[in-house]
């Protein structure tokens, strides 16, 4: 008789620490694919705050032509002896996850794949291509539209404020709110460089994270948890969602809050053409292996 059928236990553990090993395999995976996409993030900081100096300057540069345009001194303060050192770490950590990201996501992408079928795969992969270009997208548009719109804005109040209340008091003109102001308490910007980038960074991150959506509502569909007539049925309450994102993330400027909303309803239109493209190809296929019926939809 045989050890394992005189001790039963000896065959149990056995299967016990069988059914255990592919979970400590995993887990090992899991942390060599963790510690290289740390490992990736650091090299990555590193390299950024070597530059982070010519980014702040760049990501500073629509304030700095507002300033211009202005007249006025295109310079930023710091009022901490530290201010702009930390400053400085936060755009090389930022940046650093950006360049850094591609890395990540293919350690991410070898540590799920396996676990996915060839079909799946070539259905996750398109959106790991998109979502960072997309968000490039709404940075770029960011950057370059709404910042200069915003920050335009709220300096213009030095000008607005004084000069309505010198129209209304007789005591000037709207054209030049200073003529009357000599004996005046007078204010003007000096722009903190961690409040300024502060403000240009929650504008970047916003739009980036809006240009998300039609990759969000693209994968919903796919799942099966939205579809594109239901995304039309609910409309009038996606505008009404839009809108109350635009006045939360944009300054209070109607310009700035319309823009918003014209670029994101129109990514919400491009979402449902994509996810009935999705339901398209997806009865397309079944019509094929016979589960539907000519005409018939799911």
């Amino acid at each position: 008789m045989s050890d394992a059928t005189e001790n039963p236990e000896i065959g149990e553990e056995d299967g016990l620490e069988d059914s255990a090993a592919p979970l400590v395999e995993h887990l090992a995976e899991l942390r060599t694919r963790l510690i290289r996409s740390v490992m990736a993030f650091i090299v990555g900081m590193v390299a950024m705050f070597t530059v982070a100096e010519p980014i702040l300057n760049f990501i500073s540069q629509p304030l700095a032509d507002v300033l211009r345009d202005r007249g006025e001194d295109a310079r930023l303060i710091f009022t901490a002896p530290q201010e702009k050192f930390f400053v400085l770490i936060r755009i090389s950590i930022i940046m650093g996850f950006g360049v850094s990201f591609p890395v990540i996501a293919h350690q991410l992408w070898r540590f799920v794949a396996p676990g996915l079928y060839k079909s799946e795969k070539g259905a996750i992969l398109p959106f790991l291509i998109a979502s960072p270009l997309l968000f490039l997208l709404g940075a770029s548009f960011a950057h370059y539209v709404v910042t200069p719109l915003a920050m335009n804005f709220f300096i213009g109040f030095s000008d607005v404020i004084p000069a309505i209340a010198n129209l209304v008091a007789g005591t000037g003109d709207f054209e030049n709110p200073d003529a009357a102001a000599d004996e005046e308490l007078q204010t003007i910007f000096l722009g903190s460089v961690k409040e300024s980038l502060d403000l240009a960074l929650k504008f970047i991150f916003a739009f980036g994270i809006c240009f998300q959506l039609p990759v969000a509502l693209t994968l919903m569909g796919k799942a099966g948890l939205v579809s594109a007539e239901g995304l039309s049925n609910v409309r009038k309450w996606a505008v009404v969602g839009i809108l109350t994102l635009a006045a939360l993330v944009t300054p209070p400027d109607v310009i700035t809050q319309v823009i918003l909303f014209v670029v994101v309803y129109g990514l919400y239109e491009i979402s449902i053409q994509l996810v009935r493209w999705v339901e398209y190809g997806r009865n397309k296929k079944l019509r094929e292996e016979g589960v539907l019926d000519e005409g018939e939809e799911i």
